[in-house]
């Protein structure tokens, strides 16, 4: 028999100088960080807060009956307004489309300028007036659904139904609405 050894039975003299050589081998480090943006990593899912009971509304000084007979009236007035806000738009437009450029008079009958241009403004204006009410509505209908409605928004205390059935929209009783100018 043959005194060679075959590459595939090595010594084991042999296995252990490539170990201790891969030892000494610096690890590669890892790639440095380029200029390109990562994606991070996500946070964890955000847990669900615990529930609580449902917010109660605040207990209105009003019963049942009366809100919804004012939800009614506030649903009539703002329909009322919110129509007699279109009509004046409308009618404030027409003045201004049959009107020509120099259709202006100034004589003895018609005054300085044009009567066409004094209606038109005073239509923009009460629909302005009209579209400012719808927005009173909306916002007591906010309240009335909040629970908050008839609540004076000065002093906190119930507005008085008369006061309510009046002006179904009213935010303050009467004595903090006639502050004058100095409130504002």
């Amino acid at each position: 028999m043959s005194t060679k050894k075959s590459p595939a039975t090595k010594s084991p003299a042999t296995k252990a100088p490539a170990k201790k050589a891969a030892a000494q081998v610096p690890a590669k480090k890892a790639p440095a960080k380029t200029a390109t943006p990562v994606p991070a990593a996500k946070a964890p899912a955000a847990k669900a807060p615990a529930k609580k009971a449902p917010a109660k509304k605040p207990a209105s000084p009003f019963d049942a009956k009366f809100l919804a007979s004012q939800r009614e009236l506030l649903l009539s007035e703002r329909a009322t307004y919110q129509a007699s806000s279109e009509a004046l738009l409308a009618e404030a437009r027409s003045l201004t489309e049959n009107l020509e450029p120099g259709d202006v008079q100034f004589d003895e009958e018609s005054g300085e300028g044009d009567s066409l241009a004094v209606e038109r403004e005073r239509d923009l204006t009460l629909s302005a007036q009209a579209a400012a009410a719808v927005e009173e509505i909306d916002r007591a209908l906010l309240r009335l659904d909040a629970g908050t409605y008839g609540i004076c928004r000065v002093s906190g205390t119930p507005i008085p139904r008369e006061r309510l059935k009046a002006i179904a929209w009213a935010t303050e009783r009467v004595e903090h609405k006639v502050g004058g100018f100095t409130r504002r």
